[in-house]
């Protein structure tokens, strides 16, 4: 069994369920392949066309990162629309670096044992929200009871966050024994359910809940970064295979680079950043976000290589808790290999990451 098999029975089934049932399975792990002979000449890299992947839809759509990887580096992309897809197909082999959301990330982490992904980098904090709808007659925690809730996919980042929160105010989810159900649905459809009131509300990325809002008759019950210190809170990040990242470390800082860059000249320069963005979204999905629900929902985020460490810790932990990440609270000690971004950090002047 390798790594596509045993992603493909965590994403239907999930992860916590079966992880600790998988056999250990050794991944190629390369030696310090520091020398350019061994450096590949192609960089592979995953992103979605989301605004909390912002450094990427635009860096990659506008040549900034082939510019700055430079002519003898060849990059191609892929576009994704959930994380254990980006999961499935970095252990594949058929990406080498993908950006992604936290409980993807600590998924594929745990499904590896330890072994075959590596957080390089952060991308975005905040920028989830808890949207109910005006008519729902849901004015505090109180009148939870006995709704039904929707989130984008079953043990995802919002489906997590969402679960957690219900536990914390006393309330079960369906499936528990409780009254209150939480229905998985991709974020277009929840937007459809919303509209048609067959759903009270949802936990939902942006700028999913700027639409909500606008289109759907919804207000903002919460705003995630209420519920975390300073409001900080990681919603996406930058993972490396962990051989490619052995075996090519030029590359990766040059990616660094270019992501860091791009990060700066985005909070620098919003308003045209999101113009740019949108040119970009055409190109990938043929859509744009209207520019009032753009600015809404980008002004509840942060773009930031700071991978905010700790609250994926604490994520992981509000997943063990639900019972998505086995009967064994995961090592997660080394996710994390900030050496490379903490050199280019330096570099630039900019402080290093603890």
């Amino acid at each position: 069994m390798d790594y596509r098999i045993k992603i493909g029975i965590a994403a239907a089934i999930l992860i916590g369920v079966i992880v600790t049932s998988i056999p250990t399975l050794g991944i190629s792990l390369a030696g310090n392949g520091n020398s350019d002979e061994s450096q590949s000449k192609i960089l592979r890299i995953g992103y979605f066309p989301n605004i909390n992947h912002a450094q990427a839809v635009i860096g990659l759509g506008n040549g900034d990162f082939q510019r700055a990887l430079g002519d003898d580096v060849e990059v191609k992309t892929q576009i994704f629309n959930a994380g254990p897809s980006a999961i499935e197909a970095l252990f594949a082999n058929q990406i080498d670096v993908t950006y992604i959301g936290s409980n993807p990330a600590i998924n594929g982490y745990v499904v590896s044992n330890g072994e075959g992904l590596r957080i390089i980098s952060g991308a975005a904090s905040g920028g989830a929200v808890f949207v109910v709808r005006n008519d729902a007659g849901i004015n505090s925690v109180t009148d939870l009871a006995n709704k039904k809730f929707a989130s984008p996919q079953l043990g995802n980042t919002q489906d997590v966050a969402l679960r957690k929160y219900l536990l914390d105010n006393g309330y079960k989810t369906k499936e528990k024994g409780g009254n209150v159900e939480v229905l998985p649905v991709e974020n277009a459809d929840i937007l459809t359910l919303m509209i048609k009131k067959d759903i009270q509300g949802a936990w939902v990325p942006e700028p999913w809940g700027a639409r909500l809002v606008k289109e759907a008759n919804g207000r903002i019950f919460l705003d995630e970064r209420e519920l975390w210190p300073n409001g900080e809170f990681v919603t996406a990040h930058i993972i490396a295979r962990t051989d490619y990242l052995e075996k090519n470390p030029r590359i990766i800082s040059k990616l660094l680079e270019a992501h860091i860059d791009e990060t700066k000249w985005i909070n620098e320069n919003p308003d045209e950043a999101m113009r740019l963005f949108n040119v970009e979204l055409q190109k990938l999905t043929g859509k744009t976000i209207p520019v009032n629900e753009f600015e809404e929902g980008f002004s509840r985020m942060t773009l930031t290589w700071d991978p905010v460490k700790e609250s994926l810790f604490e994520s992981a932990n509000n997943a063990f808790e639900i019972g998505f990440l086995g009967d064994k609270r995961p090592d997660l000690s080394k996710i994390y290999d900030l050496t490379i971004l903490n050199q280019v950090l330096k570099e630039k002047g900019l402080a290093e990451i603890q």
